[in-house]
């Protein structure tokens, strides 16, 4: 399959800078499994679901991963934490004049000095002066994708973030579950519909281009994940809705390796037989990326063309502060 076929055009417009006023407020989009459209609101979900269903959420934390400093040549350095190794060393993005070498230092807010000591493919290892949790807490700025371009404020702080986030980990929001309340979770208990968790955290890989020409071509990256016991006796008999592409991956590993925890770098695209999830809630994803392959897969590659191009018409925003879509498993 060539990459070249998961790509349409987006005007710039439609790409949301901010959330939406209140959680619950964003559009859905339902794609059933006829391939019918429907314009609903977020807020119409609960509606679709009863004592039939199982919703799974990721329960991932955001953590405040982008750090700014500088050389001692006075070169600006962007860190992104990745991943948490041990309290004083991560594994990191990191964007430079030049490729960082393993010595190099680099001073960061008041003076902490973080070091280069190795690389893993595009992971730098750094081990920080002080416990690499602190340093986020007083230094770190929330991750914002780059497609977003303004300047990390209170709001975001807030609202890339879901409300039933507990898990420190991900560098990314699970963006499907950021359109959820506490009310709404509420409506849907009341419907009878039972609601899990996992937790998968999301690397900064998300974001990264898929390389190469052709989709069999890419690697996904490595992505920590669990899954409770609880989690996987709730779903049993039930119609699985995986809140987001990372509870559906989660799932979907877990079906394929028997394992409840470890490192996921499952890459779903048409072809792929789904064991779990037969319903999936998700947002609008960027050209060409992994999770619109994913989308293909699940409710086929013409009905997610159709529709996208249906989104952009009706002017649906787009990516992680966008709206979201209802899709029901083509099978």
């Amino acid at each position: 399959m060539k990459v070249a076929d998961f790509d349409y055009a987006l005007p710039a417009d439609l790409i949301a800078q901010h959330p939406a006023p209140e959680r619950a407020a964003s559009r859905l989009l339902h794609l059933d499994a006829s391939g019918r459209l429907q314009d609903l609101k977020f807020s119409d979900l609960p509606s679709l679901l009863g004592p039939q269903d199982a919703l799974v959420l990721n329960d991932t934390r955001v953590i405040k991963a982008r750090l700014y400093g500088h050389k001692p040549s006075g070169g600006k350095v962007q860190i992104m934490v990745e991943r948490i190794t041990g309290e004083h060393e991560a594994l990191a993005l990191m964007r430079a004049g030049h490729s960082p070498k393993p010595g190099t230092h680099v001073r960061l807010g008041d003076g902490v000095e973080a070091e280069v000591i190795g690389r893993d493919d595009d992971l730098y290892r750094v081990r920080f002066a002080e416990p690499v949790a602190d340093v986020l807490d007083r230094f770190g700025n929330v991750p914002l994708p780059p497609y977003i371009t303004h300047t990390p404020g209170a709001e975001d702080l807030e609202r890339y973030q879901t409300v039933y986030a507990s898990k420190d980990g991900a560098v990314a929001a699970p963006t499907a579950g950021l359109h959820f309340n506490e009310s709404l979770l509420a409506k849907i208990e009341q419907r009878g519909a039972r609601i899990a968790k996992l937790t998968l955290h999301v690397g900064a890989g998300t974001f990264q281009p898929v390389r190469g020409d052709t989709v069999e071509e890419h690697r996904m990256h490595k992505e920590r994940y669990s899954i409770p016991e609880d989690t996987l006796k709730a779903i049993v008999g039930k119609r699985v809705l995986a809140v987001g592409t990372t509870s559906l991956r989660a799932l979907e590993t877990h079906a394929l390796t028997g394992k409840r925890e470890g490192e996921s770098d499952l890459f779903v695209f048409p072809g792929f037989k789904f064991q779990v999830a037969q319903r999936l809630l998700t947002n609008f994803h960027l050209p060409k990326s992994t999770l619109l392959m994913l989308l293909a897969a699940f409710a086929g590659h013409d009905s997610i063309k159709r529709a996208y191009a249906h989104a952009i018409e009706k002017r649906y925003r787009f990516f992680s502060y966008g709206d979201a879509m209802l899709i029901e498993g083509s099978r």
